[in-house]
C-alpha cells in the first residue's frame, strides 16, 4: 500500500520488493510441486480401493471349473470397458459376458474354464473416488500350468497422465482462489472509488483455469481410468467418462460457470444488489460442492459429512488465499489510510473466521479419511497431511502478527509491515496449495492401512529408471509361492516404449539360491507379464534386463522383500 504521504520513490521501492517477492513465492511453490510429484508413489496407477477378497481364492487349485469369478473390494468399483478379463492356460479369453458391479463386489462370468491348468484374472476397476485400481488374481483348475496363461490385452498406468491430472488438480484450485477471493472483495470490501479492472482481471484468470481444469479433468479421466496415453482418447471414452458420476460432477461445475459469467457484470461494475449476491453465493457453493463429489469424500464411511466439510473447506481456503491476493496486489497499494482504516479490521475479524473454519474442517476431515491415528505417520497421506499441518501452523503465526498490527492500528499508518506479513502468508499458502492438489491424488489413509493388512493386497510396485528406459514392475502378490510380475517400458520422458527382447531373472543369494529365470511372454510391445514361484521368504533380487534396439540393451536390478 501508498498512502497520500508516501513519496513515488517509496512506491517503486516496495512495487519492486512484492513484485520480487510474488516471484519467489511462484518459484518456491512450482518446486514444491515438483519435489511432491516426483516423490509421489511409483505404480502403475493411484489405487484408492483395495481388493479383500476373491473367489476362487488367489493362488487356490480347485477341481471344478467355476461359472463365474468374484472379486470383493472395500467399496463400490466399476469395470473399466475392455480391462476385466479371464486368461485361459491355452492363452485364449475365458471370460464370458461382461462384468457387473454389485456395490463392492465385481462378478465375472466365466465362459469356459473347463481346461486344466492356471487362469489369469486381470482386472481394472473404478474407484468410488474416481481413481482407477489394476490388479491380478490367479487360480488353477486341477494342476496349475507349467507356464504362466498369455493375456490378451492389457495396460498399466501411464505417469506423465498421473502427473497431468495433479498439476490439473492444482490449476483448478489456483482457480478457485482467483475468482472466490477476489470476487468476495469486490462485492463486500472494494472502496467506491478504487478502481475495479484488478481484481476483476484476476475473478476472469480463475473462472478460465476453472473451465480449462473442469474440461481438463474430462479428459484426462479417460487415460487415466485405461491406464493409455495423454492422447489415447475417443468418443466412446469420452462419453463413458460424462455417463459416470465424475463426468456429471465435472458437467455440472460447466453449467455453473456459465451462469456466473453470465451474473458477474452488476459485481465487476458495482451495481450488483443484494438478491444478486445471493444468487452468486448459491452457485458458488453448487460448483464447490462438484470438488468432493468427484473425489475422496464420495467414498468416505460418511459421504454426506465428508462432502458437505469439504465444500466449507474448499471455500474457506479460497476466499482467504484469494482475499490475500487482492489484499496484497491492490488495497495494500491503492486504498488510502482511511479506507485501510476501515477495511482492515474487517477483513482480520473475517480471515480470522475463515482459519477457525479451515481448522475444525481440516480435523474433521482428517478423523475421516485417515480412519486410524496410525496411519498419521505410517502412510503417505497422513504425512502429506502432517506437512500441510505444518505449513498451515506456520501462515497461522504469520495471519497472527497480521491481525495483531490491524488491531492495535498500527497497519493503515505503516502498511509496509503488513504488506510483507501478506506476502509471507501467500507464499506458505501457496506451498499449502500444493500439497492439497498431491493429497487429493493419494490413497487415503483409511484405504492404505486396509492395504497394508489385507492378505491379497501385498503388491510390490517399483519404477526402475536408466538411460535407455523406465521400467515400472508390478510384483503380485509379492508374497510366498506363485507370483506374477507385470512389467511395463516407457521412454524417460514418459511415452511407451516398444521392447524388442525381455529377460528376467530371481535370486536369493542369502538362502543361496542361484538367479533363476522367469518365463517372459510379451503381451503389447510395452508390456510383459512372467510367473515365478518364490518358495521361501527373503529379500529376493530381480533383475531385468531389455533391449530396446538391435545395438541398445540396459539391466535394472531391484529387491523385493517377501514375507
Amino acid at each position: 500500500m501508498v498512502t497520500a504521504k508516501a513519496t513515488p520513490g517509496t512506491v517503486d521501492i516496495w512495487r519492486t520488493r512484492v513484485a520480487r517477492s510474488a516471484v519467489l513465492g511462484c518459484l518456491l511453490g512450482a518446486v514444491l510441486a515438483g519435489f511432491l510429484l516426483a516423490a509421489g508413489p511409483a505404480t502403475p496407477a493411484l489405487a484408492h480401493a483395495t481388493l479383500l477378497d476373491s473367489d476362487p481364492a488367489d493362488g487356490a487349485v480347485i477341481n471344478t471349473p467355476p461359472s463365474e469369478v468374484t472379486l470383493t473390494f472395500n467399496e463400490p468399483v466399476e469395470p473399466v470397458p475392455n480391462r476385466v478379463i479371464i486368461v485361459a492356460p491355452t492363452g485364449e479369453r475365458a471370460d464370458g459376458d461382461e462384468p457387473r458391479a454389485e456395490g463392492s463386489q465385481l462378478i465375472i462370468p466365466v465362459d469356459d474354464a473347463s481346461e486344466t491348468g492356471t487362469y489369469l484374472v486381470s482386472y481394472r476397476v473404478i474407484s468410488a473416488d474416481s481413481h482407477p485400481v489394476a490388479g491380478s488374481i490367479m487360480f488353477s483348475v486341477g494342476a496349475p500350468s507349467d507356464e504362466p496363461p498369455v493375456l490378451a490385452e492389457g495396460d498399466g498406468g501411464n505417469p506423465v497422465v498421473t502427473a497431468a491430472v495433479s498439476i490439473n488438480k492444482y490449476l483448478g484450485y489456483t482457480g478457485l482462489v482467483l475468482m472466490i477471493g477476489p470476487g468476495v472483495m469486490l462485492a463486500l470490501l472494494w472502496p467506491r472509488r478504487l478502481p475495479r479492472q484488478g481484481p476483476a482481471k484476476l475473478l476472469w484468470i480463475g473462472a478460465g483455469l476453472v473451465t480449462l481444469a473442469t474440461l481438463g479433468g474430462v479428459w484426462l479421466q479417460g487415460p487415466y481410468t485405461t491406464g493409455g496415453g495423454l492422447l489415447e482418447v475417443d468418443a466412446a471414452g469420452l462419453r463413458d467418462v460424462l455417463s459416470s458420476a465424475y463426468g456429471t460432477a465435472h458437467v455440472v461445475r460447466l453449467g455453473v460457470l456459465v451462469a456466473v459469467a453470465l451474473l458477474l457484470r452488476p459485481l465487476l461494475t458495482g451495481t450488483a444488489t443484494r438478491s444478486d449476491l445471493m444468487l452468486l453465493a448459491g452457485l458458488g457453493l453448487v460448483g464447490l460442492g462438484t470438488w468432493p463429489v468427484s473425489g475422496h469424500p464420495i467414498a468416505s464411511p460418511v459421504p454426506a459429512v465428508s462432502i458437505a466439510v469439504q465444500t466449507v473447506h474448499l471455500a474457506a481456503a479460497a476466499f482467504w488465499i484469494g482475499g490475500l491476493v487482492a489484499l496484497g496486489a491492490f488495497l495494500l497499494r491503492r486504498a488510502d489510510e482511511r479506507e485501510l482504516g476501515a477495511i482492515l479490521p474487517v477483513w482480520s475479524g473475517w480471515a480470522a473466521v475463515a482459519v477457525s473454519v479451515l481448522m475444525v474442517a481440516g480435523v474433521v476431515q482428517s478423523v475421516v479419511e485417515l480412519g486410524v491415528p496410525e496411519a498419521l505417520w505410517s502412510t503417505t497421506y497422513g504425512r502429506l497431511l502432517l506437512a500441510k499441518v505444518g505449513l498451515f501452523a506456520g501462515v497461522v503465526a504469520v495471519a497472527g502478527y497480521s491481525r495483531r498490527l490491524v488491531r492495535t492500528k498500527i497497519a493503515p499508518t505503516r502498511p509496509q509491515a503488513l504488506r510483507v506479513a501478506v506476502v509471507a502468508e501467500t507464499v506458505v499458502l501457496i506451498a499449502v496449495l500444493v500439497i492439497s492438489s498431491v493429497l487429493v491424488q493419494t490413497t487415503p489413509g483409511r484405504t492404505a492401512v486396509q492395504e497394508a493388512d489385507a492378505p491379497l493386497q501385498q503388491d510390490y510396485a517399483v519404477t526402475l529408471d536408466t538411460e535407455l528406459y523406465s521400467l515400472q514392475v508390478l510384483l503380485e502378490p509379492a508374497a510366498q509361492g506363485a507370483n506374477v510380475v507385470h512389467m511395463y517400458a516407457y521412454t524417460p520422458d514418459g511415452e511407451r516404449l516398444p521392447v524388442l527382447e525381455w529377460q528376467a531373472t530371481a535370486a536369493l543369494p542369502e538362502a543361496g539360491v542361484e538367479p533363476v529365470e522367469i518365463p517372459v511372454l510379451t503381451l503389447t510391445a510395452d508390456h510383459a507379464i512372467g510367473q515365478v514361484v518364490l518358495p521361501v521368504t527373503g529379500d529376493w533380487q530381480f533383475r531385468f534386463s531389455l533391449r530396446v534396439s538391435e545395438f541398445e540393451q540396459a539391466s535394472v536390478e531391484a529387491t523385493v522383500p517377501i514375507r
